[in-house]
């Protein structure tokens, strides 16, 4: 007799499993369910957009397999996975339902919902666990049962539990316990009204027969009270917005990925284990996961003996006893190998008694035992699953351009039509996160004068996968790199730190009109970064592009003068505006002036802002007392190097000795060639200074000044010396006065401790003849000496005081 669709729904008809997802033992129980029930229905937790596909989702792939939903509008982009395996509870009821004869659904939102990315931890992984958001109700329980994690207490009372029949009792207790009295938010209040909303409609539809749901356990309670009440009409499946891009498609997955020690959010850790365990149970999974760990461990050159195997399952053994547990648990095989295979201290808890990916420095045992619980399988799609268009688009391309199955290294000549082509589908590919190709070499930022570049082929496993979420990005290669890079300028905002890497992709990319939004985007947000080293770099790279391109055809564009425009204002405002004494020498802020510099003197038509404007700004900069010692030297290189009217040399009799050195790190790094080109008056009012320093004043201010001194490269060093050679009447090499044995700040430091030693003796009589003076006779002069004529000081040695020649 057919059932009146507006009769009030019976709860007694729907029958409830809350799961934990990708739980063999909830599998198992799915899957019993089904059997005896034989339901009318089976609803399943899962995006209900995906009900008209189906067919395409229980084709015969090879699992693990993932639902990946995608989203995106002119505010929000949001990404989402929904993973199935083999023992996953969703995916037995699918399978069996459908085989049963039964209607399956999901009954989830989309993953697009708000409901879904308004949550606090984000959406990336559907199944994450709202347990997870509700720790205390478990920690709680792990506090009772005396066990480390809720995953060794998931597994003794349930995956390893010696008692079928009980299990559907365990698990409500359990999942009612967790959900206690706790308040859900938002986004789990919309999804269990919508999914209840489904259990209504289905049971009114069910003709008295049986209504099975299958839901993750935190959901249970609260779906068996809001399915008794409201309408019994099918939900509508909620639609993007006018505007708005979505969908979903399946994407291979693996073992790797759905494993908590990688970093996934939700269910079980270690699959490879739990796949063993549920083809072969627990007893025969705690075998087969010792040998997995020796076979790993004697491969990688680790030697395990046959006696250290058997006292590890005797451990495991009596771990698993002491426990309570009928059969070894996971915990119980890893405690046990532990204890019998690792003999050094460990600085951190073995990586199973917590949740979360494994640090740098594991020990190499305890990575493979971790490496053994995750295996190895990879998803395969069915040839016959459809895939998004970015796909068989890049297909066509890696074929027609000679890069599918490349074997070997590809070199490209980026001056030639076919090797840049082919460079912007390897840089759209590689900034998309498709594996496949390596670039080895080529062109590092936008002043390297290189004109090839090299690229190895490299694994391409998770190729198929990363293809098929690009494609979310748009259906052609040049659109969805284009997205792409747009998101990233979205997602770094005003933070300057990933524009210049961002833009230089966007030129690398190639991607057309598409590449001059993002220009026009960058555009706009150098002129609201906040920092000025970052904005810095941005300025360089644009201004090498503008200037030096003779590949990617953007030199000299409007949009990269826009950007360089923008950058030059925007780093003058801030320059002017920096204050505070600490912190020494910034090189950041410094390369920033001279990108400044560099703009004004080859860039003035894209810059709206004179030389002559600019040099007042630096003198303002110059003469703030307020602000950075290093940046007033920079300003005042900048001045000089614009044809300002700054004097360096007045500027520099007037400082303090403790400000020397990071006043003339900012003069140098600005206006290096001036100093070069000058006619020494500079320098000799820094030999002069120096000259006059006291020992523990030059000591003190001597890291600063080398640190100075480094922005000339050698052979201004050496004009610099030479110079000084002349200045003192002093005849020699100036290179030789450069070369030191040792590190010229520990010569100096080395000094200083011997002249204060001297002194002790001294004081209290103990010094006594040099042997140099009276047992060895005249002293040999070193290879760098004249014997002829005038000795070359030694660069830490005094001649008529302490002056520059240290």
């Amino acid at each position: 007799m057919a059932t009146d669709p507006a009769a009030a729904p019976s709860p007694e008809t729907a029958h409830f499993i809350g799961v934990r997802h990708h739980s063999p033992a909830c599998a198992r129980l799915v899957a019993r369910a089904i059997a005896a029930l034989r339901p009318a229905y089976v609803l399943v937790e899962g995006p209900a957009d995906m009900n008209g596909r189906l067919d395409e989702l229980l084709l015969e792939h090879r699992l693990p397999v993932a639902v990946f939903s995608h989203y995106r509008d002119e505010t929000r982009v949001a990404t989402s996975w929904a993973p199935l395996c083999d023992y996953s509870p969703e995916w037995i009821a699918l399978r069996d339902g459908r085989a049963a004869g039964a209607q399956v659904r999901f009954i989830d939102l989309p993953a697009w919902h708000p409901a879904f990315t308004e949550r606090a931890e984000g959406a990336a992984n559907r199944y994450a666990d709202a347990e997870a958001r509700y720790a205390e109700a478990t920690a709680r329980l792990c506090e009772r049962f005396s066990v480390d994690s809720v995953d060794a207490l998931w597994d003794g009372l349930f995956e390893v539990a010696d008692d079928p029949d009980g299990l559907q009792e365990r698990l409500d207790t359990y999942f009612d316990l967790v959900r206690g009295d706790a308040e859900a938010d938002a986004g789990d209040r919309a999804r269990e009204e919508y999914m209840a909303s489904w259990v209504r409609a289905a049971v009114a539809r069910s003709g008295g027969r049986p209504v099975l749901v299958v839901t993750g356990g935190f959901h249970r309670p609260a779906l068996r009270a809001l399915a008794a009440v409201g309408g019994t009409q099918w939900p509508e499946v909620p639609e993007p917005p006018e505007g708005a891009l979505g969908g979903s498609f399946l994407v291979p997955y693996s073992f790797r990925q759905l494993d908590a020690f990688g970093g996934y959010q939700s269910g079980m850790p270690s699959p490879g284990y739990y796949q063993r365990l549920w083809e072969s149970g627990a007893e025969a999974a705690a075998g087969e996961l010792t040998r997995a760990v020796a076979e790993r461990l004697r491969g990688r050159g680790i030697a395990v003996s046959t006696a250290a195997l058997v006292a590890a399952r005797s451990l495991a053994q009596g771990l698993a006893l002491m426990r309570g547990h009928p059969y070894e648990a996971r915990v119980d095989v890893l405690d046990g190998l532990a204890g019998a295979l690792i003999t050094d201290d460990l600085d951190r808890p073995l990586p199973w008694t917590t949740r979360g990916t494994l640090h740098a420095g594991t020990h190499p045992v305890v990575a493979e035992m971790v490496a053994a619980c995750t295996g190895t399988a990879e998803g395969a799609l069915h040839p016959d699953t459809p895939l998004p268009p970015l796909v068989h688009d890049v297909a066509e391309r890696l074929a027609r351009l000679g890069l599918d199955g490349a074997e070997g290294p590809v070199r490209l000549d980026l001056t030639e039509p076919r090797g840049l082509e082919r460079s912007r589908v390897l840089h759209r590919l590689r900034v998309l996160g498709v594996p496949g190709f390596t670039r080895v070499s080529g062109p590092a930022d936008s002043a390297d004068p290189v004109f090839t570049e090299r690229w190895e082929p490299s694994p391409k496993a998770g190729r198929e996968a990363a293809l098929i979420e690009a494609g979310a990005y748009g259906a052609r290669l040049e659109e969805a790199a284009s997205v792409l890079l747009a998101e990233r300028a979205h997602t770094a905002g005003t933070d300057a730190g990933p524009l210049a890497g961002l833009l230089f992709d966007a030129v690398l990319c190639g991607v057309g009109p598409l590449s001059a939004d993002l220009l026009d985007t960058l555009a706009d947000r150098v002129g609201r970064v906040r920092e000025l080293g970052p904005l810095g770099e941005v300025l360089a790279t644009a201004l090498g592009l503008w200037r030096h391109d003779r590949v990617f055809g953007v030199a000299r564009g409007p949009v990269l003068g826009a950007v360089v425009a923008g950058a030059v204002r925007r780093a003058l405002w801030l320059a002017e505006g920096l204050h505070g004494s600490g912190g020494g020498v910034d090189l950041g802020r410094l390369r920033a002036l001279a990108a400044v510099r560099d703009a004004l003197r080859y860039a003035p038509e894209a810059v709206p802002i004179t030389r002559e404007a600019a040099a007042e700004a630096a003198a303002r900069i110059a003469g703030d007392p307020l602000a950075p010692q290093d940046l007033r030297g920079a300003a005042c290189g900048l001045g000089w190097a614009l044809g300002g009217a700054a004097d360096p040399a007045a500027t520099v009799r007037a400082l303090a000795p403790d400000a020397l050195g990071d006043w003339l790190a900012g003069l140098f790094a600005v206006a290096r060639e001036e100093v070069g080109r000058g006619d020494g008056t500079l320098v000799d009012v820094l030999d002069d200074i120096v000259a006059a320093m006291t020992e523990d004043t030059f000591h003190a201010g001597l890291p600063a000044l080398r640190q100075a001194f480094a922005f000339f490269p050698p052979r201004e060093r050496e004009a610099v010396a030479a110079h000084l050679l002349e200045r003192r009447g002093r005849a020699g090499s100036a290179r030789a006065l450069l070369r030191t044995t040792a590190d010229p700040l520990r010569l100096a430091r080395a000094k200083a401790l011997e002249a204060a030693v001297t002194d002790l003796l001294t004081r209290h009589g103990l010094r006594t003849p040099c042997r140099d003076e009276h047992a060895m006779g005249p002293r040999t002069s070193r290879p760098d000496e004249h014997t002829t004529g005038p000795r070359t000081p030694h660069p830490n040695e005094h001649t008529t005081g302490p002056g520059t020649a240290r």
